[in-house]
């Protein structure tokens, strides 16, 4: 055994959990997702994805897809720099940009790569990124690779941004990069503070719209919008791998911004392009969204009827204001505990354990889709009390 085999023999922690039967991760689906699945065999119900809208299985959309592979084929074979643009990959980028309202946007083959390249080209060595702490891995992993300054401030908290902000140059540029809708608590950032800091300290603004988009905002448009401060965000990052059920991302702001970033963005010109397939279905679910509003409407009641319910059973959900709801365990092994129990019951939830949550913030997370029905919310929210005070979480 060479050293490298050495140093990674050692890690067996996935394996005790499988020892012990109740390892959580990798789950095969039998069949297409939608609010049941087949998995192992037998019916779940699926609480576990980001499909907010419902539409991963929409007939439209997949003939869409279909429709791009017979015309374009099954890959572009190089970057969209090189010979991977397509018409329709500046047609949605278009199409984006008018949606969340700026002046241009630029997709990417993933929203991990999307911020992955875009905020350490945004921020240079005498500038400074401020994060809030909670913020998604992939802004992590973006702002790592920069050579500005790094800072980080308390989960939504704004007088320690403001404190961050106060240790900058007046003269430098400084990035406030935040998540619109925290992917496992389900709070929103605060916007409209963080907009008047901005103009206070004279900073830029980037929020990644990842879990706002179909979700907040007039027709969808995100939680920049619901909170009416699109105009003083700079740059705005969505995916399409939650409402718009596909694979993808992009990133939209000012047409000076995106000309710097469609030349130097090392995700952007080194990647290969996205799939006509993937393109064609964001393409498409963006045009269902807009013209079917009557779905987040869906989405909201189904929200709403299921916050109710949780908090009336004496649940933990936290500071949620979105279809994300964390229902909160404090304990890693109980955690994956209540997971197995629950898809023993027919409920596939997601654990949630370090990094993605401090250690005394364990939970599983309840993700909502347009197409649930408030049966299968009843059903998923009797069999999970019984887990909790199976294991004493809840009384």
């Amino acid at each position: 055994m060479d050293l490298l085999q050495e140093k990674f023999a050692k890690y067996d922690r996935p394996q005790q959990f499988m020892a012990k039967g109740v390892y959580p991760y990798f789950r095969e689906i039998d069949s297409h997702q939608d609010t049941e699945v087949l998995m192992e065999g037998k019916k779940v119900l699926m609480f576990g994805s980001n499909a907010y809208m419902g539409l991963t299985y929409d007939k439209r959309i997949i003939d869409a897809a279909k429709a791009a592979t017979d015309k374009y084929g099954t890959g572009c074979a190089g970057s969209r720099l090189l010979n991977g643009t397509l018409d329709i990959h500046v047609q949605l980028e278009k199409e984006l940009a008018e949606f969340v309202g700026k002046d241009e946007a630029l997709c990417f083959s993933t929203g991990f790569t999307a911020n992955e390249g875009v905020i350490p080209q945004l921020v240079g060595r005498s500038d400074y990124i401020i994060c809030d702490d909670r913020d998604h891995a992939s802004i992590v992993d973006g702002r790592r690779l920069s050579f500005a300054t790094q800072l980080k401030y308390k989960h939504n908290d704004m007088e320690d941004l403001e404190k961050e902000l106060q240790k900058c140059e007046p003269d430098a540029v400084k990035l406030i990069v935040v998540d619109g809708v925290f992917s496992m608590e389900g709070d929103l950032a605060n916007l409209p503070e963080i907009v008047r800091l901005k103009k206070k300290y004279n900073a830029s603004i980037y929020v990644d719209e990842a879990h706002g988009l179909g979700v907040f905002g007039r027709q969808g448009r995100g939680v920049c919008d619901h909170f009416g401060v699109t105009d003083d965000v700079d740059l705005i990052m969505g995916t399409f791998s939650k409402s718009l059920a596909s694979i993808g991302g992009f990133v939209a702001g000012d047409k000076e911004v995106i000309n710097w970033l469609r030349h130097n963005a090392r995700s952007y010109i080194f990647q290969a392009s996205n799939t006509p397939a993937a393109t064609a279905a964001a393409r498409e679910a963006l045009h269902i969204i807009q013209n079917e509003p009557e779905r987040i409407k869906r989405l909201w009641d189904i929200t709403n009827y299921t916050l109710e319910a949780f908090r009336n059973a004496g649940f933990e959900i936290g500071d949620t204001e979105s279809p994300i709801i964390p229902l909160y365990v404090r304990d890693t092994e109980k955690t994956f505990t209540v997971t197995k129990l629950a898809f023993d019951e027919g409920i596939f939830i997601n654990p949630v354990i370090p990094p993605a949550c401090a250690p005394q913030d364990t939970l599983v997370r309840v993700a909502l889709m347009a197409t649930h029905t408030k049966e299968q919310i009843d059903y998923a929210v009797k069999k999970l009390t019984k887990c909790f005070k199976q294991l004493d979480i809840i009384k």
